[in-house]
């Protein structure tokens, strides 16, 4: 798979995971890439967890650009 494809392939699931709820929670960074835990919660006692392994440097930008849009929809809020 091309570097193009594998980083629409990212792309794509960290919006299908932001577009049903989820939310970063952690970022661990390695030589390898990122490990990226979302969060959903259900109600105030379940919460959902998925965890994406991003390779490509460009997925890696493109998650934190949504970062930051995260942060400032939540100060926005408060």
């Amino acid at each position: 798979m091309s570097e193009y494809q594998e980083y629409v392939k990212e792309r794509d699931q960290i919006d299908f995971l932001i577009q049903n709820g989820y939310r970063v929670k952690y970022i661990t960074e390695n030589l390898d890439g990122a490990l990226v835990e979302f969060e959903k919660s259900e109600n105030s006692s379940e919460r959902k967890k998925e965890i994406l392994n991003i390779l490509t440097p460009n997925a890696r930008k493109y998650l934190s650009a949504k970062l930051l849009g995260q942060q400032k929809e939540t100060n926005s809020v408060l």
